[in-house]
């Protein structure tokens, strides 16, 4: 709440005010960290991590990141993804006044988080939940309990997986019909011409299916800047604190 209603709402405010013109580009950055980071987690998942005899379990303990690492980066994403709703919906009331834009910018923030953090704390306890019933109670709904606490790893990385592809549909999107609003039109003109030729050519499911072409190439778009992305900071930002932290286990050895 503090994100979006001390930080974003005041930013997107000023800048529909006085710098219209800087929410595309701004919206189409926050598209690409979306890309950026669908892209990495695809790049982590078919790296894998594979560790030979030698390496002891220490060597996981030190490569999975700690709770406060995880909860920056979750809080980062959040404000993302918060500032693109927020932006996408003071597009749709950019014509109102600044007073009833800002409340409903209001109504968007604290909706979404709400929703959002609404829906994770329900998956966040459902293993308690789970385990609660498996303890407390018996037949079917002991039952339901065990099933609950055994079913939350694939819940999980289901989510992962739905949640990584939507990263990179929805950034892909913005950075499409964000070069469409600055006139760069070639990619997007390209797209509507294989959505309108699915449609045509598949009949009653023609809407279904210019969609998903949509979707497709917003994914594959959102893939190859990911890519590009993945690439510059891994050979630069991460390259250099993996030297800094090489320089100074060097050092304490010596």
């Amino acid at each position: 709440m503090r994100n979006k209603l001390l930080i974003i709402l005041p930013a997107i405010l000023l800048l529909s005010q006085f710098a219209e013109a800087l929410l595309t580009p701004l919206l189409m950055l926050g598209g690409a960290y979306l890309c950026y980071e669908g892209t990495e987690k695809v790049w982590e998942r078919l790296r894998g991590r594979s560790h030979g005899p030698a390496e002891s379990i220490t060597d996981d303990v030190a490569l999975t990141p700690d709770e406060d690492t995880i909860v920056k980066g979750a809080v980062r994403t959040d404000f993302i993804l918060s500032s693109e709703i927020m932006v996408i919906s003071l597009n749709e009331v950019v014509d109102q006044s600044l007073g009833l834009r800002a409340a409903i910018l209001v109504v968007v923030a604290v909706a979404i988080t709400v929703l959002v953090y609404g829906v994770v704390a329900l998956i966040v306890k459902m293993d308690d939940v789970g385990l609660s019933l498996a303890e407390r109670s018996t037949g079917a709904v002991a039952g339901i309990g065990r099933g609950l606490v055994k079913g939350m790893p694939k819940l999980l990385t289901g989510l992962t997986i739905v949640g990584t592809a939507a990263m990179l549909w929805v950034g892909g999107h913005i950075l499409l019909v964000g070069m469409h609003e600055l006139h760069v039109d070639f990619l997007y003109d390209a797209v509507h011409s294989l959505e309108d030729a699915a449609k045509d050519a598949t009949g009653a499911f023609g809407g279904l299916v210019k969609w998903l072409v949509d979707t497709a190439a917003s994914a594959v778009l959102g893939l190859a800047v990911g890519a590009v992305l993945v690439l510059v900071i891994s050979q630069t930002l991460h390259r250099g604190k993996h030297d800094k932290a090489h320089d100074a286990e060097a050092a304490a050895q010596h």
